[in-house]
């Protein structure tokens, strides 16, 4: 059996004949009719009013966060286990990043942490739905908490595509702006990209604007404000719009290898599975805390089988180095591991996968 990696992109051969189609119909390679189709599509998932797409889900944070009114000096809170991008998508326009402990059974921020973080300087909280999984807390206590004490509400779905909150609604719809990712390893890819979802009309005219120079629409050069350059292709929406087609499925395919990996290894000591309600949510990879894990890792390797540590707590990286008591996500740090998650892993590797990590634990 080949090396089976930790996770790798599902493009088959809908999406080559969909690019060579397009490629023959003397498409405009730079985004327009099938950008717009790729929004629709994303639109009428979510149920969201607007959706506009973007470079990648790095800038569609920075862009929220602009469109939101956010700028330098600004304190915006966000959780010390994520993604480097969250608070990086904040400093880039000048914002200072204020770091929060996450739930150790979700590790989305925790809410009971976030009032003793509140300053004067605070103008709003990113929400990370780690592994598309929602917190503890129901996610209207977040929106009450933020309309109380005059915050914005971001949220960066990046790993949430096709999780829901109880309430039904689509990650990134209770935020006034949602930001997805459709980077490599996410259960749809276009390479790179970012998706940003909203509600509000005077939001998305302004995240539109600020993607496109400043100007209200293409085709002229008439700028009312400040604007970038941080426009999608039409290439990366064709593959995109290939890959919406096939989310369901993937979604299904998510759950059940959850389900199955929870089946085969939650019994052994040296694995614990965060809280997944797979009713609702569709996990990006399969996340666990194990101990022994370098040695784990190591076993795994020799076995051809990949893995990956899970993200380090933001205060400890050398780029931040900010002292504080974050004791979930430095547990994270040191315990956190991402088993092989691609949607196209056969019985037989999920097999192998399970079989390896049962022996290393039974010796």
């Amino acid at each position: 059996m080949d090396f089976i990696h930790q996770m790798e992109p599902w493009i088959g051969k809908e999406e080559k004949e969909a690019l060579v189609q397009y490629m023959e119909s003397g498409g405009w390679v730079t985004e327009f009719q099938k950008t717009n189709t790729f929004e629709t599509t994303i639109k009428a998932f979510t149920g969201s009013k607007h959706c506009i797409v973007v470079n990648n889900g790095t800038i569609s944070l920075s862009l929220a966060a602009l469109a939101c009114g956010i700028g330098p000096g600004d304190e915006v809170i966000v959780p010390n286990y994520t993604m480097i991008a969250t608070p990086n998508a904040l400093k880039l326009i000048g914002a200072n990043p204020v770091f929060v402990d996450v739930e150790a059974e979700t590790l989305c921020l925790d809410f009971h942490l976030l009032e003793s973080a509140v300053t004067t300087k605070t103008k709003a909280i990113v929400l990370v739905t780690a592994n598309g999984r929602y917190p503890n807390i129901d996610i209207k206590k977040f929106e009450t908490f933020c309309k109380n004490n005059r915050l914005i509400l971001i949220e960066d779905a990046a790993q949430s595509l096709g999780s829901f909150f109880p309430d039904g609604r689509h990650m990134g719809c209770a935020g006034k702006v949602g930001s997805f990712s459709f980077s490599t390893p996410k259960i749809i890819t276009t390479g790179q990209g970012g998706a940003l979802i909203t509600d509000n009309d005077d939001i998305a005219l302004k995240l539109r604007c600020l993607k496109d120079f400043g100007r209200t629409a293409g085709g002229h050069d008439i700028h009312d404000s400040i604007g970038y350059n941080f426009k999608f292709t039409d290439i990366q929406a064709v593959i995109g719009i290939e890959q919406m087609k096939k989310l369901k499925k993937r979604i299904k395919i998510k759950k059940a290898m959850m389900k199955l990996y929870n089946q085969q290894l939650n019994h052994l000591d040296g694995i614990h599975f965060f809280n997944q309600d797979l009713n609702c949510t569709t996990p990006w990879f399969i996340d666990v805390m194990v101990e022994d894990r370098e040695k784990l890792m190591a076993h795994l390797k020799k076995n051809k089988i990949g893995s990956r540590v899970m993200y380090p707590p933001i205060n400890e990286q050398k780029a931040y180095q900010i002292k504080g008591d974050f004791p979930v996500s430095s547990s994270v740090g040191r315990k956190g591991l991402w088993l092989p998650s691609s949607s196209q892993l056969t019985e037989k590797q999920l097999s192998k996968i399970t079989s390896t990590i049962q022996a290393f634990y039974y010796e």
